[in-house]
């Protein structure tokens, strides 16, 4: 009787030593309902594995684990469909849930508990969401790559200018510009699959920080839930949350890739490059000049990868200075975790529908592509081949340049043959065979490379990897 006036009073679950209730500003200050009730459908998974265990290990009857699991099903339901009653003083997911299955089972209800503490509980949520996420994200990838390996194909025979420094550089085919991002995305996988490798080791069984004197059966747990082992260190466990700023790190690079590529993007679609037509459904007009056409989500997303990176520094400022065991800290993680995760994926999901969308403007980048000298290099190591050193053929070509600017000749090839023989004898009639930029790109031979097929064979590969 006393207990009971006692909980009523304190109205926690955790209230058996207090007299009086909460202050509603503390409440109001502390919870994290409005924020963690996401994490609903894996603290149900994880609790049910919970559950079944307890029962393995005779801590639960078969029957009471039976109104247990159909109890927690039922409450999954009424979230799913809305009707589900969030209140204040039950502060997060967990208490909800475990309040809700109380209300339904009584004292049953209360054995949920056993064994764990919301410490542990909260991390092993937060990595069943977090993994799951993961494989979202993962798969996001793998559209944006299909995405660009079909721009590759559409444009494979098309020739770009190459910059470095915003400056024209070396002809390169469309092709290999397109796969170039398949490889970033598919470094960005592999540092996906790196973090879920790490991550995915079970929480569950540590108990507030020392584990339990119970005897509990934790490799269960983890085989139900899908982990591949179970965390060695109960202390570790209570405070670690590297996954947390590991997988931001991981939406961190993403989201610099995808705005590195949209500033490229934007610049492609001015009037100035005219390199790219963008589609009309994801661009936006002005409200006061009726000609424009803006690159809004390719701007957005260069933008929102600002609030990634901030996410990643809000999370290791975060954990910077706390000790062992769990703090309440540590409650501040998921704002910034699901809202990275949140943009990213939505920034994934629109660059597939642009890069789908957008089409090379091949022509107007035809009109222009003899110009910046762009077959300079490739002439180079010509006379390299011719053996010159590559000091002084870079020299040569490099007065041979300069030549055409004086006389405004927009091409090497427009020189006549008297030049090419005063600077440099080897620079005969066979120099003919290396200019131009159709030249120069077939002139390509090293692995990786830009030439013709050295692309084919990364198109082939590519396409038996993503395809």
């Amino acid at each position: 009787m006393m207990y009971r006036e006692c909980h009523r009073v304190a109205s926690k679950p955790w209230g058996g030593r207090f007299e009086g209730r909460t202050d509603r500003r503390v409440e109001e200050f502390t919870e994290s309902i409005s924020f963690d009730r996401r994490l609903f459908e894996h603290d149900i998974r994880g609790s049910i594995a919970h559950a079944r265990m307890l029962a393995q290990v005779n801590l639960l009857t078969a029957t009471e684990c039976d109104k247990i699991v159909q109890g927690l099903s039922e409450i999954q339901a009424e979230i799913e469909t809305g009707r589900f009653a969030y209140a204040l003083e039950r502060e997060d997911i967990h208490m909800h849930i475990e309040s809700a299955l109380i209300d339904k089972l009584g004292d049953v209800g209360r054995k949920l508990h056993t064994a764990r503490s919301r410490n542990d509980q909260v991390a092993t949520d937060l990595k069943l969401w977090t993994r799951d996420a993961l494989d979202r994200v993962d798969a996001r990838l793998e559209a944006l790559q299909r995405a660009f390996l079909g721009a590759a194909e559409r444009y494979r025979d098309v020739i770009l200018p190459g910059y470095t420094h915003l400056q024209r550089a070396q002809p390169v085919l469309a092709a290999h510009y397109f796969l170039a991002y398949v490889e970033k995305l598919a470094r960005d996988r592999s540092r996906v699959a790196d973090c879920r490798k790490r991550l995915n080791v079970l929480p569950l069984g540590a108990a507030a920080l020392a584990g339990t004197t119970l005897p509990i059966d934790r490799a269960h747990v983890a085989e139900a839930l899908g982990f591949d082992g179970v965390a060695a260190n109960s202390l570790d466990v209570s405070s670690d949350r590297d996954f947390a700023l590991e997988s931001a790190f991981v939406l961190s690079l993403i989201a610099t890739h995808l705005s590195g590529w949209a500033e490229e993007w934007v610049i492609w679609s001015t009037q100035e490059f005219s390199f790219l037509a963008l589609p009309d459904a994801i661009c936006t007009g002005s409200s006061i000049m009726p000609q424009k056409k803006n690159p809004d989500v390719l701007e957005l997303i260069r933008g929102r990868s600002a609030r990634v990176l901030g996410a990643l520094q809000t999370l290791l400022v975060l954990v910077k200075g706390l000790p062992l065991a769990y703090n309440r800290d540590l409650q501040e993680d998921k704002p910034p975790l699901f809202d990275a995760f949140d943009t990213v994926e939505a920034c994934l999901d629109l660059a597939a529908v642009v890069v789908d969308g957008a089409k090379l403007r091949a022509d107007r980048i035809n009109e222009r592509l003899d110009e910046g000298y762009l077959d300079a290099t490739t002439l180079m190591e010509y006379l390299i081949k011719e053996g010159v050193p590559q000091r002084t053929a870079h020299e040569v070509i490099g007065h041979l340049v300069g030549l055409c600017e004086q006389r405004g000749l927009k091409r090497l090839a427009d020189l006549p043959d008297d030049d090419f023989a005063r600077a440099n004898p080897k620079l005969g009639p066979g120099v003919k065979k290396v200019l131009g930029v159709d030249n120069a790109v077939k002139a390509f031979q090293s692995y990786g490379s830009t030439a013709p097929g050295e692309v084919e064979r990364q198109l082939e590969a590519w396409r038996a990897r993503i395809l």
